[in-house]
């Protein structure tokens, strides 16, 4: 048997998890395949082929050809991104109402919680209407 050592290669299969394993070969692409499960379909691709943005990468799934996105899974991502992001908005306003802190406005601070809700609900809506991950990223303004 003839040892192909492609540093350019990847070998790629559908995880248990739901996502996509790639086996980076260290020394041939013959010798890596030993880590693939047994009895799992699997394809060896160039690098190109694998997407360079690991934005998604929870969301990757193997199709006929390549990894494609599975989009259902990108916004729930998204969404979980989403609310990372307006929790950390919410900290130090959250910390003012709880707190009560003297000579510092609760309703303005509860007027910025407001506002920072809206924001949210806006970038909600537009991760709901998105069709590809590129459109979720943009409402993540990523």
């Amino acid at each position: 048997m003839t040892t192909t050592t492609m540093t350019n290669q990847r070998i790629i299969y559908q995880s248990e998890s739901g996502g996509v394993a790639v086996i980076i070969p260290t020394e041939s692409v013959e010798l890596a395949l030993k880590d693939v499960p047994e009895g799992v379909p699997y394809q060896i691709v160039t690098t190109d082929e694998v997407p360079s943005d690991r934005y998604f990468r929870g969301a990757w799934v193997l199709g006929d050809c390549c990894i494609d996105h599975d989009i259902d899974k990108c916004k729930a991502i998204g969404h979980d991104k989403r609310r990372a992001a307006r929790a950390e908005e919410f900290a130090p306003l959250d910390e003012v109402i709880a707190k009560q802190i003297p000579g510092v406005d609760a309703i303005k601070a509860e007027a910025s919680r407001q506002v920072i809700r809206d924001k949210y609900s806006d970038i909600q809506d537009a991760i709901d209407a998105a069709e590809t991950p590129n459109e979720i990223k943009a409402a993540l303004g990523k």
